[in-house]
């Protein structure tokens, strides 16, 4: 089998950047860290790390894995932008238009969907046809993998800022500036911190904030089992890989959920494969910025 290229992949996350030059996980040539101030000082920097990783190792094509919201609809006037976000100044900040000027393919989605196919090409989601990453974190993402590529159409999938029944007799309003009370709202970090008055890190395990928590993404997982038919959900991020005690209570609250319905009794034969972390962890982020890159590449691989 012939080697892969080497590729040039930027993670644009909403507090940090990655920048690296790659042919996949076990060969990593570059790798640089950026801070996400400004998109004028962000790109800026993003563009100087890149000329200089070519200048000294070459790459053939760019992967770009961005926070969203962001306009992947090729159709659109705004494609390669960032839209509507809640984070200060990005609203309407082109992420295509410098990466164009090195004249290779770029590849360009969201973060999490190419953390999904850094999955699907090397880790957790090897082998299956359809697949569900989750980070939870600052936000919640989800990327959905169905025969093998990233849900598109009119935008991408936001499926943390899907509305899901509260738990009975809360009333906390949630912290989404859109949606409030969303999947999101509840149940990131953000949200875990507006409600609980400290970072999820210094919680206890008894504190009564899990429970909504729990309630939350064992819904929104529901929802995701009967729509995308997932064989998979991983789960990642700071929140989700971060507290041990959460995967075990998510399982239980899911299959409570799904009450036996449909396609239950094989999820709850197998839920600890089912309901898992991402074989690459916090790799998967950076990495999914390589896969994209492969992926413009080589299309239909």
């Amino acid at each position: 089998m012939a080697a892969s290229p080497l590729v040039a992949g930027v993670e644009l996350g909403g507090t940090k950047c990655v920048v690296l030059i790659a042919a996949g996980p076990d060969d990593i040539r570059a790798e640089a860290r950026i801070d996400t101030t400004t998109p004028q000082e962000t790109l800026d920097a993003i563009d100087e790390r890149l000329q200089q990783m070519r200048a000294r190792h070459g790459f053939e094509a760019i992967g770009i894995g961005s926070f969203g919201p962001i306009e992947i609809d090729e159709r659109s006037a705004d494609y390669g932008c960032v839209v509507n976000t809640p984070k200060p100044g990005w609203s309407g900040a082109n992420l295509l238009a410098r990466a164009r000027r090195f004249a290779v393919p770029v590849g360009f989605d969201t973060d999490v969907n190419g953390a999904a196919l850094a999955e699907g090409r090397w880790g957790a989601g090897r082998g299956l046809k359809s697949f569900a990453y989750v980070t939870i974190g600052t936000g919640i993402g989800v990327g959905s993998i169905i025969d093998g590529r990233t849900v598109k159409g009119l935008g991408h999938t936001e499926i943390g800022h899907l509305r899901v029944p509260r738990l009975s007799g809360r009333t906390w309003p949630g912290s989404c500036p859109y949606h409030g009370d969303c999947v999101e709202g509840l149940a990131s970090g953000t949200a875990i911190k507006a409600q609980a008055g400290f970072a999820a890190n210094e919680l206890t395990r008894s504190d009564p904030v899990w429970d909504e928590v729990v309630h939350t993404l064992a819904a929104a997982f529901h929802n995701l089992v009967l729509t995308t038919a997932p064989e998979k959900i991983l789960i990642g991020g700071g929140v989700g890989q971060g507290q041990p005690h959460l995967l075990p209570r998510i399982r239980t609250a899911l299959l409570e959920s799904l009450n036996g319905y449909g396609v239950a009794p094989r999820i709850a034969a197998g839920i600890e494969d089912f309901l898992a972390h991402p074989e690459l962890g916090n790799r998967a982020g950076p990495l999914g910025s390589v896969a994209l890159a492969l992926n413009a590449l080589q299309p239909g691989e």
